[in-house]
């Protein structure tokens, strides 16, 4: 089994998600969707993401940006420069806690990561989450109210601090077996290769 905890305002997990599901198929296993706030990820435990955001080494940062391109035209997706970053993903991943009791978890995730890193939306806004749930059959009303909820509000929380926990400190952070712990999506041959080790 492989767990999954992502935020889809990652565009590094973006490149993670695009993939993840061949590597759990060619592995035989399956694989457990974990959304988390990788704010409050980073808030506990990743503070230095926030400093780097703020005074980013211009040499680094080129590259960073060459190395983004890079990856996504090797993973065949689109990934652009969202106008609103970081971005409040509070609704959208409390969303994702809906959209897996739903049933609809893969789809709403693709279709969240492709308004926020491909058309350049801002998914905090309720029109832009509106069309998401629109394009993959979610019932806007009962959206909604999920993420007033407070099962919903508590579950994505207790998936945050599960992750930190258990010694994540990003998105995405994934767990062949409970127990092996993977760090990006630099890291998928790697899981891959535990995956089919541990099968």
């Amino acid at each position: 089994m492989l767990e999954f905890f992502y935020d889809v305002s990652s565009p590094w997990t973006y490149l993670a998600f695009s993939r993840v599901e061949a590597v759990a198929e060619r592995a035989g296993a399956t694989i457990e969707w974990r959304p988390v706030l990788v704010g409050g990820i980073f808030n506990k435990v990743n503070e230095a993401v926030y400093e780097a955001r703020a005074n980013p080494h211009p040499v680094k940062g080129r590259y960073y940006v060459k190395d983004l391109r890079d990856w996504a035209r090797f993973c065949g997706v689109k990934i652009g420069q969202p106008p609103v970053f970081p971005v409040r993903a509070v609704d959208v991943m409390r969303g994702a806690i809906f959209a897996q009791d739903e049933g609809r978890i893969v789809p709403y995730s693709r279709a969240a990561f492709e308004a926020y890193w491909g058309d350049l939306k801002d998914i905090s806004q309720p029109d832009v989450l509106k069309e998401i749930c629109d394009k993959v059959g979610l019932d806007w009303d009962a959206f909604q109210a999920a993420l007033s909820s407070d099962a919903v509000k508590a579950r994505l929380r207790a998936n945050t601090e599960e992750v930190i926990e258990r010694g994540g400190f990003g998105s995405p952070t994934m767990f062949v077996n409970k127990t092996d712990m993977y760090f990006g999506n630099d890291r998928l041959e790697l899981v891959e290769a535990a995956l089919k080790a541990a099968a």
